[in-house]
């Protein structure tokens, strides 16, 4: 439907006994990447370090090679080779003086500079924990992907549509026509029976495994009924003054819940000066602890992010506007625009946007309500892996450059719809960078009102 190091080990475990700083590196590649900068500047300094213990051996070995010959010669007629005074003074020389300066060469520690370096840059370093945490990383890839010790040793990482992949679709395409064959003889309607079959399909597997299989690209396909309910458009933002002459592009991603696609909604100019401006706020992601209400780190979600005001940047409040216009919602009671990047097998386990009533406390520190809607842009295209999976509907969407996906999380009549429980699946392969809106209920009231049925 779319429109189209050298490698080494130094033992110097004596000399970086602490990590004076943590900030999570695995849990985002953007910060990452200047891990690599600190590794080629260490490098460098290395070899500096090898060219001056060459340069000073080099010294040593003129040393050894000058006075091997003079000794050999002094050897074989010591009293001759002394009864030149000439001779007599330089042995004198040599034994109070040079021997002297050659022992100080020897001993001249040449590792100064780049112990010094090491020393500055050891406060960057990963940790244990950023070590174990890319370990736990690779296990979850292999885990989600099903890819064998083997392969992911060799980092022959395969896309998501590889032969096991093809084989388990077949598997599920068997399963799928077994039920298909034994609802015919039902005398429901066939909107009634693929309800059946939807609720057989989600009741089939637990909630891990359906999030796995849609990672991988196994999920259950729509019917060919639904599918034909699907459309591209072009959009105007329901007559907006700003999209009438240039409207966007527009498709259904999924029915219910209703998922669309904006297409080429974000230019690669604005795409860089968000991410420029959010890397030094990079921060690990934090998740509402439903116990105590407040923010916390948790193992389900390894990325980092940042929040951008609109007023720090036009480019940023440019965004806001084409949020606002494009989905007829109100951002002025909206979060500010989250922007995240996924690190190492960089995941966001299945969960809702909204808060449950359960949760009474979730936003109440805003006064804004509930996230009505959620606003995704994808600010990166991702090799394999880094879905947006909706477990409960059985609906992938794969990250594209450019692009952003919308979805209300709330019905109308303001009670949440759990058919929205969504997940970012680990990235396999590359680096994913998104950015979100989230839209509350305060100042809606007007632009979606609401129903009298509650899940209408």
């Amino acid at each position: 439907m779319a429109f189209n190091k050298i490698c080494y080990i130094v033992a110097l475990g004596f000399l970086l006994p602490f990590s004076y700083a943590h900030t999570d590196f695995f849990t985002s590649i953007g910060h990452m990447t200047d891990l690599i900068n600190t590794e080629k500047d260490l490098v460098v300094s290395l070899k500096d370090y090898i060219k001056a213990e060459e340069s000073k051996l080099e010294q040593i070995k003129k040393w050894a090679e000058k006075l091997d010959q003079l000794t050999d010669t002094a050897t074989k007629d010591p009293e001759g080779f002394l009864g030149h005074p000439v001779n007599a003074f330089k042995l004198m020389k040599r034994l109070n003086t040079e021997w002297g300066e050659l022992e100080n060469l020897v001993l001249k520690d040449m590792s100064d500079g780049f112990i010094s370096n090491m020393t500055i840059q050891r406060q960057f370093f990963p940790n244990d924990e950023d070590q174990t945490g890319a370990a736990k990383a690779l296990l979850r890839l292999q885990d989600t992907y099903n890819l064998d010790t083997d392969t992911l040793s060799r980092g022959n990482l395969p896309d998501p549509e590889h032969q096991r992949a093809n084989g388990n679709m077949k598997y599920f395409e068997y399963i799928m026509a077994k039920e298909k064959e034994a609802n015919k003889s039902s005398t429901e309607s066939e909107d009634q029976a693929e309800k059946e079959t939807e609720v057989k399909k989600k009741d089939y597997l637990p909630e891990r495994r359906k999030y796995e299989m849609l990672c991988r690209g196994e999920g259950l396909k729509m019917t060919p009924r639904r599918q034909k309910r699907l459309f591209c458009r072009y959009y105007d933002g329901n007559r907006n003054p700003r999209y009438i002459l240039g409207p966007v592009k527009q498709e259904d991603e999924w029915d219910k819940p209703r998922i669309v696609r904006f297409l080429d909604i974000i230019s690669d100019e604005e795409i860089e000066t968000v991410k420029e401006l959010a890397k030094p706020r990079l921060s690990r992601a934090t998740v509402h602890d439903p116990e105590t209400g407040k923010l916390t780190t948790a193992h389900y979600r390894v990325s980092k992010s940042a929040w951008l005001s609109g007023y720090e940047s036009p480019v940023v409040s440019r965004i806001n506007t084409r949020i606002q216009d494009l989905t007829g919602l109100d951002v002025s009671t909206a979060e500010e625009l989250q922007v995240a990047n996924y690190g190492v097998g960089g995941q966001y386990e299945p969960h809702f946007d909204f808060a449950r009533k359960d949760e009474p406390d979730a936003f109440k520190e805003l006064g804004t309500g509930n996230r009505i809607a959620t606003w995704l842009f994808y600010m990166s295209d991702v090799s394999a892996g880094g879905a947006t999976v909706f477990p409960e509907v059985g609906a992938s969407v794969w990250p594209k450059k450019g692009t952003a996906v919308f979805w209300y999380n709330l019905f109308p009549s303001g009670e949440g719809d759990y058919s929205t429980r969504h997940a970012a699946c680990p990235v396999l392969v590359g680096n994913k960078w998104v950015s979100n809106k989230w839209l509350h209920e305060r100042g809606q009231e007007f632009r979606r009102p609401c129903t009298l049925s509650e899940l209408e």
